[in-house]
This record gives C-alpha cells, structure tokens and sequence, in this order.
C-alpha cells in the first residue's frame, strides 16, 4: 500500500523470514559462521537456538541457500508428533516412499537412503525447528539415528533448532549422550541498540530507499525500549510505523506517532505485550531478578532430586548412615522459596507468570517425595522381611 508513496520496491519490514533482508549483527555473523563451519566439517549434531523473534529462521534459510549439491536435505517444523510420524515425515522430505510402511519398515527405508547417498559421494542433512517440543523419548531416538557412520565421516547431519528451553530438556541426565554429541552449538541475541538503528536503515536500503523515512530525534529510543532489540518486534513497529505515515501524508518519524503506534499495538496484539510490560517503568528490576534466581534455583533442585531417586532406584542396602543424609538431602531439596510481598509498583503481569511455574515446579518436587517415600517404604519391608528369615534361619 505504502510502497510507491515512499519510493520501496519491497515492503522493508516484512515479516516472513527473507533471507535478502538478513542483517548479520554480532550475534547473527556468529551464528551464520558456525553453521557454515558445522555444515563443511560435517559435525554429527549442530545447535542453534534463540529467543522468539530473534532470527533463527532467516539465518537457516540463508544458510540453506549456500549449501552444497550433495546434500540431501530433510526439513521438519512440526515437533509435536509421535516417533512413528517423526520418522514418516523425515522420510518423506527425503523423497522416501512412506506409504503402508510401519516403523521398523520405515527406518529400514532410512538407513538405506543414508548408505545409497554416502556411496554416490553425498551426504544427509535433518534440519528440525521448534526442537524444544520434542520429548525426551524422541530426543534420544534422533540421537540413535546419528549412529550410522563409517570410521571416518558421519551418515547423517543433524541441526537442531530451538527456543533456549532446548538448553535446559538436553541438560537432563537421560540426555546425556545427545549433548555430549552436540559439536557445534550457537546462540543468537537480540540486536543491542547501535545494531537495532544499523539493522532498521538497512532494511530500508535492501527495500529501495534508505532515506525514505526521517527519523526524530527520541523515536530509535521509543522503538528499542518496545522491542528490547528483538528483530520482529522491530519490523511490527516500524511497519506500522509507515503505515501511519503514510495514512498522515508524512515521511516524518516522530515520538508522537511512534508512541500512538505502540500503544495501539499494546492493545491489539497480545504477542506484543509482553514486550510493551518489559519496556514500562513500573518494573521491579529487583524482584524480577529475585525470582530468576528463585527459578535457577528449582531447577538445581529438581536437578538433585533426580539424582536421589535414581540412587535409591538401584534398590541397593543402605546404612542408617547413608538413609539419614538422604534425608538430609531431601530436606534441602524440599525447601520452598517464599517471595516477599509484592509492592505496588511491582510487575505483576510478569511476577505472576514466573509464580506460576515456580507452583508447576513445587508440584513436580511433591510427586517426587511421595515416590522416594513410597520406594523408602519398600525398602524397609524388604529389610524386615531378610531379618525375619534370618532370624528363623539362625533359629
């Protein structure tokens, strides 16, 4: 609509991922140049993850564009399937006929694609998005997919890519092996402000015109305070932005226009909320960051926990010693965080959020006492019944 009026060929704040409109910030050439390393020293598994928003699709694409001939490449975007329609759809983007096969059949299809191209000098590539919803069960069947090799070179590639909860699934203990196998890992960041006023011109100019919008002096700090750097916040605002302008017959950036646009933005799409919250003067840096250390926290403990559990689980004798440092353990472990009260101007948008993952994770701890009391109990038993036949042995 606006594009004549300021002289564009294309709209400069598209939203889909262009991989023309990439803007290789610190964070991003990082992110591009172990990719591309990962890719040519083919590394078993590459990880790339970021916060929503932030980039990590446009950087596939661009890395996409540049690979070689000889890679035959497997893309999946939905991750919240079964193991059985995992391995249909991977098979599927590689060209593989899926159709009345089971799993085993399927996989047996798989392997011998992964031969067929490493014999014919090429190579395999998976890339998976929003790995972050993958359970750990189909985290470690990917893994076990990756043990095709030959002494030397790997079958199959495979990038996993993710919101940085992925971080957090592969640091469980039952994952061990996948993270170990992780090569290449990268993360991408949002834009700091000097890359947000660099990255919005040179939209403009990839788009047609650089100068085509005046900006006041006030407005680039109005935009990075709503998007906190975040590339599609970024563009949101700055489309929006034209459209105003253009509405107003204007080719000026005010702080006027670009407070009306957030606002209304604010108003109308929750997705940007979050972002408009973050950027307000009422937070508490002191209790957001108190409840960061409350959540670091549970997850140490949840982390300990697991660790108990799959102590006693090897149902092995122990001296009242032993059990009473258990205990001990289990005491520290339990402990609740209790948050101070809130005061007025505290975040509560934000606070109640995290307050509500920290009560998911309090749930988790308490499901876990009643297995360790419940395996204690067995255990006891178990102890009286080897005493009562020993008693009636010695007798």
């Amino acid at each position: 609509m606006y594009t004549s009026f300021f002289g564009f060929k294309y709209k400069p704040f598209q939203l889909t991922p262009d991989p023309e409109f990439l803007f290789l910030s610190r964070s991003h050439k990082k992110a591009l140049t172990f990719l591309n390393y990962g890719i040519a020293d083919n590394s078993g598994f590459i990880l790339l993850t970021g916060e929503i928003g932030t980039g990590k699709t446009t950087i596939l694409r661009s890395m996409i564009k540049n690979i070689p001939q000889d890679v035959k490449l497997a893309r999946i975007n939905n991750t919240k399937v079964s193991s059985e329609q995992l391995i249909s759809m991977i098979n599927e983007d590689f060209g593989i006929d899926v159709k009345g096969l089971d799993k085993t059949q399927l996989l047996s299809k798989l392997s011998n694609f992964l031969i067929d191209q490493y014999a014919q000098g090429g190579r395999s590539m998976i890339i998976i998005d929003e790995a972050q919803n993958l359970s750990s069960d189909l985290l470690e069947e990917i893994r076990l997919l990756s043990n095709l090799e030959t002494d030397k070179s790997k079958l199959l590639q495979i990038i996993l890519v993710g919101q940085p909860e992925l971080n957090l699934k592969l640091g469980r203990r039952e994952l061990e092996q996948l993270r170990q196998r992780i090569t290449v890992s990268t993360h991408i960041s949002p834009l700091i402000k000097d890359e947000m006023d660099s990255y919005i011109k040179y939209r403009l100019k990839i788009a047609g015109n650089e100068t085509a919008v005046t900006f006041e002096e006030g407005v680039m700090d109005a935009i990075y305070d709503f998007s906190k750097g975040v590339p599609r916040l970024i563009n949101i605002v700055c489309d929006f932005a034209l459209l105003a302008a253009f509405t107003d017959g204007k080719k000026v950036f005010d702080t006027g226009l670009i407070q009306e646009v957030i606002q209304d933005l604010v108003d109308a799409r929750p997705v940007t909320k979050l972002a408009a919250i973050k950027a307000g003067e009422v937070i508490n840096p002191e209790k957001s960051e108190e409840i960061d250390k409350a959540l670091a926290s549970m997850h140490v403990r949840l982390r300990n926990l697991e660790a108990i559990i799959h102590d006693m689980q090897k149902m092995n004798p122990v001296s009242d010693t032993d059990k009473n440092t258990k205990l001990l353990a289990l005491m520290n472990v339990l402990q609740t965080y209790q948050p101070d009260s809130q005061s007025p101007g505290d975040n509560k948008f934000l606070t109640n959020i995290k307050e509500t993952i920290l009560s998911k994770k309090e749930d988790e701890l308490l499901k876990m006492e009643k297995e360790i009391i419940e395996k204690d109990s067995i255990l006891n038993k178990r102890k009286e019944k080897l005493s009562n036949s020993l008693t009636r042995i010695q007798e």
